[in-house]
């Protein structure tokens, strides 16, 4: 079958099952979020994207890991500096640090020769009909104009030098009267559109009867003076506006796809605002963060896949996973700790108590090893041989016999925190460990993830808060409670001058019903994500008036804090993915 018609069959495949937010006729105006455009994301931004195997994400950045901290399986890969590199994760890493020492062909390093890049018959050297040579060979081949679009584009022209990609991924070039090519003499090439150089994209040779021959324009500040309604990427570069959202990386640094409302044409919108092809729908990697482009897909292989992005994935499988967020027994939704319903034992194992003296004062969230996630409000430096941590409790009239009682080593609390205004009301417990042993053993709890990005949840999703916290006729209660609350945008218009957006989560009912009131400080309110994996989003801070309408509850917004979390408890403790 031709190439061609693999591509289009496999499309509409897909597109028979995707489920999206797309709009065919909108303006840029109602398809972008022009506070989230302020922020300047781009593909290095781990607020939005997943980081790329040889980057971590340190303050919502994607940066360059050192070689060595690559997964150590995979296969051997030459650079263009000349050295062979144990993986395709380590080269990149090195390449990362010296960009100049580019990724040349997968294997040993032999000195055979160099892939090379070039542009032919157009006026300026950042334009004309692309031509590429293979290590292993000695002539140039023609790119078939059918496999040619701007995300090829953007990499040949990254490749060639230019820092923000293509202009145009077409171009009128006029060939010699006398060079004739017929279809077996060129080849098509596939990319993902954050290669740094073709070599890395996938060429296959597929005979096309009346096949063109691929072109571009490479962008230049000087070529063109950008349109007054273009689109503004953050490299610089200016695109039309009827290119936002559509799934396709125009800008070349994917800026105009990461702050979408809505997604043009087929695109698929992940949850957190982020539009990708279609193809990268149920193509068995998540690329979106919410992890919804890969649920619901019924077994869907991916066709034509690339050898190095083949390998790339092959490298991700090989990363560190954390065994937070998925309890053994999920919860029984009920519609409705302020009117709250009872738990079960090992409903919620990621939450504890904070016992001071002979009463529960707070709530806790564990969050693996030794330590525990809570409120600042709730602890002090100064009482911490009065402190026992409970886990596994859920009555505490009559303890259940799981119950672990652990005592606490160390409190940190935000160096930030202003106990005015609740603001960075966060801090860490470290529980003693117990003799002999180098690591806390907690056999029936279980961590809840941090989260390292702020999009990860959006107003109006439903999780879930729970705690021993006093009922609304501030009447005591003794036994786990948890209810379901609704995320809430922006709270300022109920606390006005006191609600932080940045640093704060609000979260209610619309009748009030279920809150979090006096006694649940310090506790979790846990959101799930696509693939059932729960979340620490927020944790129990403030709030007014306990379970009446129009004073939802506060809690501190656990995704502001993963990097200062990370620094105290241990990186590789919480970093679920962008390592």
């Amino acid at each position: 079958m031709k190439l061609v018609h693999v591509i289009l069959l496999l499309l509409c495949f897909y597109l028979s099952f995707c489920k999206h937010t797309s709009t065919s006729d909108a303006s840029q105006e109602d398809l972008v979020d022009k506070k989230c455009l302020a922020k300047k994301y781009t593909h290095l931004s781990c607020s939005k994207v997943f980081c790329q195997p040889w980057q971590k994400c340190v303050d919502g950045t994607c940066v360059c890991k050192l070689p060595y901290q690559c997964p150590r399986n995979g296969t051997v890969v030459c650079s263009t500096n000349g050295k062979s590199y144990p993986t395709y994760c380590q080269q990149k890493s090195f390449e990362c640090l010296h960009p100049e020492a580019k990724f040349l062909k997968n294997g040993m390093c032999t000195g055979e020769g160099k892939f090379s890049v070039s542009l032919n018959y157009g006026n300026t050297d950042a334009e004309g009909i692309v031509k590429v040579k293979f290590v292993d060979q000695d002539e140039k081949m023609f790119i078939c104009e059918s496999s040619w679009g701007i995300t090829q584009a953007n990499v040949a022209c990254l490749d060639r030098g230019f820092p923000q990609g293509a202009l145009e991924a077409r171009g009128e070039f006029h060939l010699p009267a006398d060079l004739h090519i017929n279809s077996t003499e060129c080849v098509h090439v596939r990319c993902r559109g954050l290669e740094t150089s073709l070599s890395e994209c996938t060429f296959t040779r597929e005979a096309v009867s009346n096949e063109g021959l691929a072109g571009v324009v490479c962008y230049r500040p000087t070529t063109v003076s950008p349109a007054s309604d273009s689109f503004q990427c953050v490299n610089g570069k200016p695109i039309d506006q009827k290119k936002v959202c559509d799934g396709v990386n125009d800008c070349g640094d994917q800026s105009d796809e990461l702050c979408c409302k809505g997604c043009q044409g087929q695109a698929f919108r992940c949850k957190s605002g982020v539009c990708i092809p279609p193809w990268h729908r149920c193509d068995g990697e998540v690329d979106c963060i919410t992890g919804d482009d890969e649920v619901h897909c019924g077994g869907v292989l991916e066709y034509l896949s690339a050898d190095m992005d083949a390998e790339r994935k092959r490298i991700k499988s090989f990363s560190p996973k954390l065994t937070c967020g998925v309890r053994n027994s999920m919860p029984v939704r009920r519609k409705r700790v302020v009117g709250g319903k009872p738990a079960i034992v090992g409903q919620f194992p990621w939450q504890v108590a904070i016992k001071e003296d002979e009463r529960i004062t707070c709530g806790g969230i564990y969050i693996g090893g030794c330590w525990v996630l809570t409120a600042a409000h709730c602890v002090r430096i100064g009482k911490i041989h009065r402190y026992q941590i409970w886990t596994s409790l859920v009555d505490w009239i009559r303890p259940n016999s799981e119950i672990l009682v652990r005592y606490v080593n160390k409190i940190i609390i935000h160096e930030n925190y202003d106990g005015k205004t609740y603001k960075n009301d966060i801090a860490l417990i470290e529980l003693k460990r117990s003799p002999n042993q180098k690591e806390c053993v907690l056999s029936k709890s279980v961590p809840a993830c941090v989260p390292w990005s702020p999009y990860l949840f959006q107003p109006g999703e439903r999780c879930i808060v729970s705690g021993w916290g006093r009922e609304k006729d501030n009447q005591k209660v003794y036994s786990l409670q948890w209810g379901e609350v609704n995320l809430i945008n922006n709270c300022s218009k109920f606390y006005p001058g006191r609600y932080f957006e940045k640093e704060m989560e609000c979260a209610g009912t619309d009748d009030g019903s279920i809150d979090a009131c006096k006694g649940d400080s310090g506790g979790p309110l846990v959101c799930q994500d696509a693939n059932n994996v729960t979340y620490i989003w927020g944790v129990v801070s403030w709030g007014e008036n306990c379970g009446k309408p129009e004073f939802p509850g506060v809690y501190t917004k656990v995704a502001n804090y993963f990097d200062w979390i990370g620094q105290r408890v241990g990186r590789s403790l919480i970093s679920q993915h962008n390592i």
